[in-house]
């Protein structure tokens, strides 16, 4: 397979030589003209653009993104290239190159457009089907269809958003500036225009920003007949036809399958079917608070409804995982002690000046509360001056209780994003924490006072007095230091959420500051006890 990969890659090399320039038009591949249905406007743009590409600019983008696929392990011949869609673009295949597209996964087109340089991807973009522009436009990277958005004309992009799933649409205008989408909305259908507004109106975040107005409805007195007729009407527009919604007055009575449906007769009525038994959330709900419901639940879709329980729209699943990644993404960043901006944007696609942004503020926090490490340290100066040996033990003692701290943190913090545990539950997380770490402090205490003795007494024998003391001191030290380290990575996420603050924010960078000070309190004053005859 792999002989065959590169004798196709050498095959089509021929067209692009790499040791000659190859002569601006390939006199064997006709021009095809542009597709009769891009706007004329579109059109003129597009013509203008082809006409300054330089063939030799795109032979080199060719060349580079063999290079490229050769070299990459996961490379898929039958699928669709970079280099293949450049190709047809130097040869000017304009209805083949829309061809290929059209059979290309929406989520696949977008990953592959924003592998282009820009000037490409306006390209090609320009030259794809409509629909298959608008898809593949919902999936790109803010990044990517940004530098398009800067491009397109008011024409381009109100015709992008009209072929758009409305809640797409309307996440897109969200990141806009006001003055661009007061002049999109404008030059939008009237319907559209009405709903967009009506997704804009809410707050961010919520489940009225999420969801979506195109479903599928029906009502009571229909048969199964009428409501496959009502399906096939609203169907082609609607967000999913699996899930049906039963409205009188616009008001949400009940849900019907479409496998229910399907296993009944034609004649029975909707009203036997449905279930009035409804789970629903408002407008105004958190959307990760949605989200979660919907994987309680395994909802595919979630009706959206109002004060008066009017049915406005539902939210879909694959927006709800979005919410659920964009929120674990988030998390992760502040228990990195990174300040979270956009939890959607790439770790290449975001800036440099923006990654330093996000972590100096919490690097700087952490650094100045390390002063009262400091000064522990010192306060107990007259103990390891004495026994110069207990420094030595001083970084195992920080680092082991401080990840035993934030081993307890992290539990709490998934525990409360999955509504496992709640603040309420603090007593139950004190006695479980209390027990996990008694056992944890018992093992690593041994552990620990074992290996001192075997470094210091067999390896080293009589270099140290009182060996026995020292493992003494350093394994009742980490004892008590990992309880104290597990309570208080335990009660510190649940304190946080009952202060209505996000418990990631309690995570591992700020328990092990809160352990380093405490553990190396807990040991010196053991360690003045047990050599209190040492201490000058």
């Amino acid at each position: 397979m792999e002989d065959k990969k590169n004798d196709t890659l050498r095959e089509d090399a021929r067209i692009v030589p790499q040791t000659a320039p190859a002569p601006a038009i390939l006199p064997d591949l006709p021009e095809q003209e542009l597709p009769e249905d891009i706007p004329a406007e579109v059109k003129e743009k597009l013509k203008a653009d082809l006409a300054e590409t330089k063939p030799d600019d795109i032979r080199e983008d060719i060349l580079s993104a063999e290079r490229e696929e050769l070299e990459d392990p996961d490379s898929q011949p039958d699928r669709l290239s970079k280099s293949r869609l450049l190709k047809l673009l130097m040869k000017k295949q304009y209805t083949e190159l829309r061809a290929v597209t059209e059979d290309e996964q929406p989520a696949d087109l977008a990953e592959l457009l924003e592998e282009l340089d820009e000037n490409n991807r306006l390209l090609v973009f320009r030259l794809l089907k409509k629909d298959v522009a608008a898809e593949a436009f919902a999936y790109m990277s803010d990044e990517a269809r940004n530098d398009l958005i800067e491009a397109f004309s008011d024409v381009e992009l109100v015709n992008a958003l009209e072929v758009m799933s409305l809640d797409d649409a309307a996440d897109i205008l969200e990141d806009m500036p006001a003055s661009v989408v007061k002049r999109i909305l404008e030059k939008s259908s009237k319907s559209t225009r009405e709903s967009l507004n009506k997704l804009l109106h809410y707050p961010e975040s919520s489940a009225g920003s999420l969801m979506t107005p195109e479903y599928v409805r029906l009502r009571q007195n229909m048969t199964v007949e009428q409501a496959f007729r009502a399906i096939r009407a609203q169907g082609e527009n609607a967000e999913t036809v699996y899930t049906c919604y039963v409205v009188e007055k616009n008001k949400l009575v009940g849900v019907v399958s479409a496998k229910e449906l399907l296993l009944s007769d034609f004649s029975t009525p909707i009203s036997e079917l449905m279930d009035d038994n409804i789970v629903a959330v408002k407008v105004t709900d958190d959307q990760e608070d949605v989200a979660r419901q919907m994987q309680h639940y395994d909802f595919n879709a979630m009706p959206v409804v109002d004060d008066e329980g009017m049915l406005v729209g539902i939210v879909t699943i694959d927006d709800a995982v979005d919410v659920l990644t964009q929120e674990s993404s988030e998390d992760m960043q502040k228990m990195a002690a990174i300040l979270p901006e956009d939890a959607s944007a790439s770790y290449f696609g975001t800036s440099v000046w923006t990654h330093a942004k996000q972590r100096i503020p919490w690097l700087l926090v952490l650094m100045l509360s390390a002063t009262f490490t400091g000064m522990v340290t010192v306060h107990y100066e007259a103990a390891f001056v004495s026994l110069p040996l207990l420094v030595s033990f001083m970084p195992m003692l920080m680092d082991t209780p401080g990840n035993c701290g934030s081993q307890s943190c992290t539990l709490m913090v998934r525990g409360l994003a999955l509504g496992e545990i709640s603040s309420r539950d603090w007593l139950r997380v004190i006695w479980k924490e209390l027990r996990v770490s008694v056992i944890v402090g018992v093992v690593l205490g041994i552990v620990n006072g074992l290996r001192i003795l075997i470094t210091y007494d067999v390896f080293m024998p009589g270099r140290y007095e009182n060996v026995p003391g020292y493992a003494l001191v350093v394994s009742l030290a980490l004892f008590f230091s990992i309880i104290l380290a597990k309570l208080v990575g335990g009660v510190l996420p649940l304190a946080a959420r009952k202060a209505h603050m996000d418990p990631a924010i309690m995570a591992s960078p700020l328990i092990t500051t809160i352990v380093d000070a405490t553990s190396l309190i807990i040991y010196f004053n053991i360690a003045l006890i047990v050599f209190a005859d040492k201490m000058h």
